[in-house]
């Protein structure tokens, strides 16, 4: 097993640290769950870059990493709700996007089709780890810069899910254009009279 498995199933462990430390409910449990979110999607970035700098990208990677970050994140989100930290719609919408563009691009992967990483993805992934982590450092009561990071990844995971489909629909059309087969040509001249 590579380094960067290895750091995607740390990642995995770490969730039900982070669920517990949570659940704590205590100012040492809050910074715990912090330090623990915070080092379990710093893996999510250093796996990724050790995996395609060291060509160590392995089958076992593509399958467990996405997973791995979805677990961590829908794992923070519910926990958070569980405590009124975080208003159970702003899960909702968030959850219901990864899951759908995640058994969605299943399903196109097995059509053949791949949909890589789009800037708004990226930048989703981006602002939904950091509201999410100062939801947990910042604690009740929660303020207002914090409240508008929360609203901010809301917009941004409803923006980038939208992007997802569009772009899974060019690239579905794309491919059953390429399938299409060519018209045959005629091998006799039509002869008007």
């Amino acid at each position: 097993m590579n380094l960067p498995n290895v750091l995607t199933l740390l990642r995995i462990l770490l969730v039900p640290v982070l669920v517990v430390a949570l659940l704590d409910e205590t100012p040492n449990g809050d910074l715990l769950a912090a330090i623990v979110f915070a080092v379990a999607s710093l893996t999510d970035a250093i796996d990724g870059y050790l995996a395609r700098s060291r060509d160590a990208i392995t089958n076992f990677g593509k399958l467990m990493d996405p997973i791995a970050d979805k677990l961590l994140i829908v794992a923070a989100l519910v926990a958070l709700v569980s405590l009124d930290r975080l208003a159970g719609w702003v899960a909702m919408v968030i959850i219901a996007r990864e899951l759908t563009v995640t058994v969605t691009r299943m399903q196109a992967t097995q059509q053949g089709v791949v949909i890589a990483a789009t800037w708004w993805g990226k930048a989703k992934t981006i602002v939904q780890v950091a509201a999410i982590f100062f939801l947990i450092a910042v604690g009740e009561p929660t303020p207002a810069w914090v409240d508008g990071l929360v609203y901010g990844a809301v917009a941004i995971t409803v923006i980038s899910g939208v992007d997802y489909f569009f772009g899974l629909r060019r690239s579905l059309r794309g491919a059953a254009e390429a399938q299409r087969p060519e018209p045959a040509a005629s091998s006799q001249s039509r002869i008007d009279m």
